[in-house]
């Protein structure tokens, strides 16, 4: 490594940050793909972020942030850079008055758990969408009729430059999947709204969401979610490729999911080139046979 990785190695031994130094990403990833990155940063606590930033940036450093690496394929080749992991950070949840503070590296799970613990409404479908707070934030995750940005009330957030930001619900705009925080921004916490709902309406909600999901989705295999976003309102993403008869369609150990065709799973030892052939295929048989571009859900590192 040359003398810029040496000078922010110093600094974070100064300052006992935890680092890894070519550590695989296969071991951080839900698909459990990916070579090594120069350097994997995992910050205890959500305040000391700026200052790692401000390290990075002083070095010249590309760098990336990574919650539970649910929603990302990595190469094998692995990242040149830096990651900063925000699954050792700190998971604040505090509730006062009717509302819920959260600190964005806590899973999405949990917080949800929380929520439904105490019969708090309009979060309970989102009880098995992987991954963190903030990940669902900035991707809009929903489920059967849920988005989280339904109860958002603020974020923090700190830019590449190490500046702290504010921003109220009203000034992000959310649609399917999508939002729009600055992709040089990583959100720190958010403050959510709390209203108490019927507590056994809430539990068949939940019930429901659950049953759905383990009956449609490979929930026994290793995976990123949903590989593509639905095109629109009308047509799954799955449900056009199980009708251009991709369902089931093998390269190596990746592997277009017999249960829910818009999932590529990796049965063992799957390579990052053979999830991208599949999505290439994917893509170009969508398009021939329905003239439609199906657009990623997923993101890819290192490629």
């Amino acid at each position: 490594m040359n003398n810029s990785y040496k000078n922010i190695k110093q600094s974070l031994d100064l300052m006992g940050i935890t680092y890894l130094e070519n550590e695989p990403m296969k071991k951080h990833t839900t698909f459990g793909i990916g070579g090594p990155v120069d350097l994997l940063v995992l910050p205890k606590d959500n305040i000391i972020i700026k200052d790692i930033i401000n390290i990075i940036n002083k070095n010249n450093i590309d760098y990336y942030f990574l919650g539970s690496g649910s929603n990302i394929l990595v190469s094998d080749s692995g990242i040149r850079g830096i990651v900063i992991s925000l699954k050792k950070a700190s998971k604040k949840i505090v509730f006062k008055n009717n509302t819920v503070y959260v600190d964005c590296g806590a899973m999405l799970g949990t917080f949800v758990k929380k929520l439904n613990n105490r019969n708090i409404k309009g979060y309970e479908t989102l009880i098995g969408v992987p991954g963190t707070v903030g990940g669902a934030l900035v991707m809009n995750a929903g489920a059967y009729g849920n988005e989280i940005s339904n109860n958002l009330i603020s974020v923090d957030t700190i830019s590449i430059d190490g500046k702290k930001n504010h921003y109220k619900s009203n000034e992000i705009k959310f649609s399917y999947r999508h939002s729009t925080f600055k992709k040089d921004e990583i959100l720190i916490n958010a403050i959510f709204k709390c209203e108490t709902g019927d507590e056994n309406e809430i539990e068949k909600n939940k019930k429901n969401a659950s049953n759905l999901r383990k009956m449609n989705q490979p929930l026994k295999f290793r995976s990123a979610g949903s590989v593509f976003k639905n095109p629109n309102s009308n047509s799954a993403a799955g449900y056009l490729i199980d009708k251009a008869g991709l369902k089931g369609m093998q390269i190596g150990d990746a592997k277009i999911s017999n249960k829910h065709a818009n999932f590529i799973i990796n049965l063992g030892n799957a390579k990052s080139n053979e999830v991208i052939e599949l999505i290439e295929i994917i893509k170009n048989k969508i398009k021939s046979m329905f003239n439609i571009s199906l657009e990623l859900e997923i993101k890819i590192l290192g490629v």
